[in-house]
């Protein structure tokens, strides 16, 4: 039986990000362990996906001694496991698990690029991880954007190992389960009682954002255009703050605490209630791979708004299922709220496919198997 060892920087991306896939490529015929930095999420990836899980000494900064000592790490458990393929994911983990797997021989080296913290980096921190990048290409086989945009962008900027770069299937690195992300799969008692529980009236309507709380997922933009809409409406703000590595401003912070019908309900392990709640998704991020929320959203026949980016663009047609607007355009980004929400009509027509769009593309099993056959074909 052929072994896989997949590597991510920190357990929530194997527990979130390859959530079911782990446990399909064992399902067909292959024996899959994973490794990461250690976190309270392992036990639960273990269980579900039936893995065996090597804790690894990854950090999130730039910390030369201690990628050192990940490296090596790395290195022994490839020389013990012996796996005939090594699939990385995030940078940090593509940079260490790609040189470790080249330096033990690893007969397929698999990269998947989802987002590039590079596009909106400056000065030296973009060289820096300009070189990171190259250094990940260079020990890799094969390397997958997961979206046609950000192909684009690495055929662009790294011209030089572009043979090595493809999309598998439509793009995205895990699908989603179609099935789950379903309005169906919401109980209706389950939407009436939380916007009860948070005053929300049952004709009002309700704007929906998730994801982290910070700069460069367009919060600032989106508290501000909110803000400045003249009907009345309520933000519903799925996510956690991140103060330690990139806080928002304090005063976006004090609008989010203060104003009546701004709702910041943190972390939730499942988004599925608060998306059936509400009635428009708003994602206007700076930078993406491939948004797994957006395709959840679109799932849950939400019209959506989100930024003109790599993946968001490619999932959302403009005026088919959702709008798009510039990146970090206030002004732009207010219009179209304003628009869905006096347009009632133009709103539920962009619902109305949105799902559709979601299931001929991007259903979870189609993923997987587009990426189980890029396994046969190069192991």
């Amino acid at each position: 039986m052929k072994k896989i060892l997949r590597i991510t920087t920190v357990p929530i991306s194997l527990n979130i990000l390859l959530k079911g896939q782990l446990k399909f490529m064992g399902e067909n015929g292959y024996d899959v362990i994973t490794a990461s930095a250690d976190g309270p999420e392992v036990k639960e990836i273990c269980q579900r996906e039936s893995v065996q899980h090597f804790a690894i000494d990854f950090t999130r900064t730039l910390s030369p001694f201690k990628d050192l000592r990940a490296l090596w790490q790395l290195i022994r458990l490839i020389q013990k496991e012996k796996p005939n393929i090594v699939h990385t994911h995030t940078p940090k983990a593509g940079l260490l698990g790609m040189m470790a797997a080249k330096f033990a021989g690893v007969k397929l080296r698999m990269h998947t690029v989802a987002g590039m913290p590079l596009m909106e980096a400056t000065g030296n921190t973009k060289r820096i991880l300009r070189l990171t990048e190259k250094l990940t290409y260079f020990c890799a086989h094969k390397v997958y954007p997961n979206s046609d945009r950000l192909q684009d962008y690495m055929q662009k900027e790294f011209s030089a190992f572009q043979d090595k770069f493809k999309i598998i299937g439509e793009g995205s690195s895990n699908g989603i389960d179609t099935k789950h992300f379903s309005k169906q799969s919401v109980d209706e008692s389950a939407i009436q009682n939380l916007r009860s529980e948070h005053k929300i009236s049952s004709h009002a309507a309700v704007f929906v954002f998730v994801g982290r709380i910070v700069e460069d997922k367009g919060i600032h933009e989106l508290v501000e255009a909110f803000l400045g809409l003249e009907e009345k409406a309520y933000l519903l703000l799925v996510g956690a703050f991140e103060d330690e590595r990139e806080p928002v401003k304090a005063q976006i912070k004090q609008s989010i605490a203060n104003h009546t019908r701004i709702i910041h309900v943190g972390f939730q392990k499942d988004i599925r209630p608060f998306l059936a709640a509400s009635d428009i998704f708003v994602f206007p991020s700076y930078r993406e791979g491939f948004p797994n929320v957006v395709l959840q959203a679109a799932a849950m026949e939400l019209p959506c708004i989100v930024s003109d980016i790599n993946g968001s663009n490619e999932i959302i047609t403009h005026n088919e299922n959702g709008l798009i607007v510039p990146v970090k355009n206030t002004e732009e980004l207010k219009l179209a709220m304003e628009q869905l929400l006096i347009n009632i009509e133009k709103r539920k027509n962009l619902a109305s496919n949105s799902r559709v769009s979601i299931l001929d593309k991007y259903d979870q099993h189609k993923v997987w198997r587009a990426i189980l056959e890029e396994y046969q074909k190069r192991a």
